[in-house]
């Protein structure tokens, strides 16, 4: 979080709720519900990163989803992948285990379609509610608590538990039923990968071309081919800075399961399966962990 947060609240009742997962996305997401004025109980893999939240926050650390999850109205979770994910939901110490009847489960990992009808179904079973919310916005957006929310599941369980998420977020959004959340967000992921291919080509042609490319992107960014990646990662990507933002792995990991999806639907998706291995080059340069700006490395 940052030294001095920006954010305002919208005034909402207290509720108690659980964070599961305080990566550079749960952290900041949690430490906004916290600050809220919810009454918060976190659980993490690493019991220290769970004792740095708390050491930070007014809330509380469990040592199991199970313990984490008792007694709450809400349960927000952000983990890894589908794996992760089904490990902190399901088993005899899983957050399904210890929910109360009627609270609901806000899973906000970027996963598959096909997970979140999986644990939509399980937590149905038990008189639970669960919304697939992958989000949007990066690790800045969690920190400013200013994330797009893409939500899958029932509207009357997305209506309870947005005015808790807009803790974090600047838009909490109902698309369809249950994976809906995460098929949208594997459309922003598609529309990612495309853009940043081709600003990286821009930016790479015009330096050859030896054009300022400062000053090209400030005229350009003033027309049609203004984007957000152009405004937040033009400048660092003429610098050749990448050491921040979202990592490469963590992109092709959603790539793949965009991939996968479309094998799926049939979708026909040749830029984005060639932009993955594009990416896979760059992991290939040891930039696994570099911004998914990075693109442009392939072409120096």
């Amino acid at each position: 979080m940052p030294s001095t947060n920006p954010k305002t609240y919208d005034s909402t009742t207290p509720r108690k709720v659980a964070f599961l997962g305080l990566g550079v996305m749960g952290f900041p997401m949690a430490g906004h519900l916290a600050l809220a004025g919810h009454d918060v109980t976190v659980y993490n893999r690493s019991a220290a990163k769970a004792k740095a939240w708390t050491d930070e926050f007014k809330g509380r650390a469990a040592p199991t989803p199970r313990e984490a999850v008792a007694g709450c109205d809400f349960v927000f979770c952000c983990v890894g992948n589908d794996d992760d994910l089904r490990s902190v939901v399901l088993g005899d110490d899983g957050a399904l285990a210890g929910m109360k009847a009627g609270a609901v489960f806000v899973d906000h990992t970027t996963a598959s379609a096909n997970v979140a009808r999986e644990l939509s179904a399980a937590a149905k079973a038990k008189g639970l509610q669960f919304v697939d919310a992958p989000v949007s916005g990066g690790q800045a957006g969690a920190q400013n608590g200013m994330l797009t929310v893409m939500c899958g599941g029932d509207a009357a369980s997305f209506e309870s538990a947005k005015p808790v998420a807009m803790a974090f977020s600047r838009a909490f959004t109902l698309l369809g039923a249950s994976g809906a959340g995460q098929l949208a967000k594997m459309v922003n992921q598609i529309c990612i990968a495309g853009l940043v291919q081709g600003l990286s080509e821009a930016i790479a042609f015009g330096q050859k071309a030896g054009l300022d490319m400062e000053q090209v992107l400030e005229v350009i960014g003033k027309g049609a081919a203004q984007s957000w990646q152009m405004d937040n990662r033009g400048k660092t990507m003429i610098a050749g800075k990448f050491d921040f933002g979202f990592a490469v792995d963590w992109m092709r990991k959603d790539l793949g399961l965009v991939l996968d999806e479309a094998k799926r639907n049939g979708a026909r998706l040749p830029v984005t399966a060639l932009v993955d291995q594009f990416y896979a080059d760059v992991q290939q340069l040891g930039g696994g962990r570099w911004d998914t700006s990075s693109l442009i490395k392939r072409l120096k």
